[in-house]
């Protein structure tokens, strides 16, 4: 068998992904933090970038204005050194901020109060350090007395003694192993106490219940709680409010857990008979490149590494910019097809797809995916990530169709006005809202209801009968 060589010419298109596009979307794939940290590295990285604000000269407006207010400061009653008879140091000066305490550091601090010996000081700090953060011990004694060397010779009951120690110290109920252990600890520490008054019969019904039947109470069945305790209904019903007093995670005022808050992308404002969005220029990077070494490179002729740093501050800026473009462009389409939320709100959400922005704005559908992902707005109805805005379409009795979103805003409208003691099962929830029009199955409604974070209709009406009279 022979072979035989030949050349032929052939035209394709190829879309080459450069560095400059791959840097784009990525950025616009991006959080707004997410970007302000790339934003600072660059800045770190290249000589050339630079904030529009970082370097602007004061004017002599500003020194003179700015001496002016020094001067109505020091001319302030009371400010002066003669106003009080003592000298500048002695004016009042704004408190230090306390440091923050560990619920460590809570707990070490009162166990050197104590006059326990170094070896069971020693244990008690192990077991300090073993606490979660809702101040339990997770670990068993069991495995925490394996884990020790076999040639300290620490023995169970040492192990135990210490736990003792350290579940007598504040917080109550610090070192529980369990729920109902902590609750224990809480009522024995009641129960020893003077002056409480709360009768003993009440702490010993709270005790037995912490102890035996905290899955019953769960339950909401008082009755089978009565019968289970033998005990009248009076006492289970003060025993009942008794529990409700207990601090069920005994470090929650150690908890150095930060807040999360949310910059909004794109605001979204009411401008005669539209609504407009714009970006929040709070969130945009205002960038630029050094002029002086941009000039400098401009007549100089040798070629050096500050010539491609020179292009890449000119990129990223240029990428920045056009991710604010497309995400406005994205925000203004989602606005303009959701006029219906922003005058009535989420029960008025229509139904969107990814494709519909897409073929209008003649994007591709990844693109306007990356746009709203982690992109937030604020609207007259709080601060709401664009991707909330798109959904599926649920047909309903007169040909129109509404979006999920607005389905789960109707349940939960359904939930809120309920009976509390007969709440709406999923059967009835499809009922009421095949009366406005909206036919979907029970099983639709049970996975819009957990979507919506609504429990079940057995665990509300136990929340309703646990609720103190």
């Amino acid at each position: 068998m022979q072979s035989r060589q030949s050349l032929e010419l052939r035209q394709h298109q190829q879309l080459a992904l450069t560095p400059q596009l791959q840097q784009s979307i990525r950025f616009l794939q991006l959080s707004a933090h997410e970007l302000e940290l790339e934003v600072a590295q660059a800045l770190l990285e290249n000589p050339l970038l630079e904030r529009d604000e970082e370097y602007d000269t004061v004017t002599p407006d500003t020194v003179a204005d700015d001496a002016h207010a020094q001067e109505d400061r020091w001319d302030t009653p009371g400010a002066s050194s003669g106003s009080d008879g003592a000298g500048s140091s002695d004016a009042p000066t704004r408190p230090e901020t306390a440091l923050a305490v560990s619920l460590q550091e809570h707990l070490h601090e009162q166990l050197r109060l104590t006059r326990a010996q170094a070896r069971d000081t020693a244990l008690v700090s192990l077991l300090i350090d073993e606490l979660d953060e809702n101040g339990y011990l997770p670990t068993p004694l069991e495995e925490i007395l394996d884990c020790l060397p076999k040639a300290l010779g620490v023995r169970a009951s040492e192990l135990q003694a210490a736990l003792n120690l350290l579940q007598s110290f504040d917080p109550p109920g610090v070192g529980a192993t369990s729920l109902g252990d902590c609750l224990c600890l809480q009522l024995r520490q009641l129960a020893g106490g003077s002056d409480t008054g709360i009768p003993g019969d009440v702490v010993e019904c709270a005790q037995r219940i912490a102890r035996e039947h905290l899955a019953l109470l769960a339950t909401g069945n008082m009755t089978r709680l009565r019968e289970a305790l033998d005990c009248p209904l009076p006492l289970l019903r003060a025993a009942h409010a008794l529990l409700l007093q207990l601090e069920p995670k005994p470090a929650r005022d150690w908890a150095s857990s930060t807040a999360d808050y949310i910059v909004p992308d794109v605001l979204v404002q009411r401008v005669g008979d539209r609504w407009i969005a714009r970006i929040n220029p709070a969130v945009m990077p205002r960038l630029r490149v050094n002029a002086l070494y941009e000039g400098m490179l401009a007549t100089s002729t040798a070629t050096t590494g500050l010539h491609s740093q020179l292009q890449q501050a000119h990129g990223l800026i240029k990428s920045v910019q056009q991710r604010y473009v497309t995400i406005l462009r994205v925000a203004q389409a989602v606005v303009e097809r959701q006029r219906d939320f922003f005058e009535h709100g989420t029960a008025a959400m229509r139904p969107l797809g990814l494709r519909d922005i897409a073929q209008e704005l003649q994007m591709h559908e990844s693109t306007v995916s990356r746009s709203t992902k982690q992109k937030y707005a604020q609207t007259p109805w709080g601060v709401i990530e664009l991707k909330r805005f798109f959904g599926v379409a649920l047909q309903t009795d007169d040909g129109e169709a509404t979006s999920a979103t607005a389905v789960r805003e109707l349940i939960r409208k359904l939930v809120s006005n309920e009976p509390p003691g007969k709440p709406l099962s999923d059967s009835q929830i499809a009922l009421r809202l095949a009366d406005q029009g909206v036919v979907i199955a029970r099983r639709t409604v049970a996975k819009y209801r957990e979507a919506a974070g609504i429990e079940p209709a057995i665990l509300r009406k136990a929340r309703a009968a646990l609720d103190p009279v």
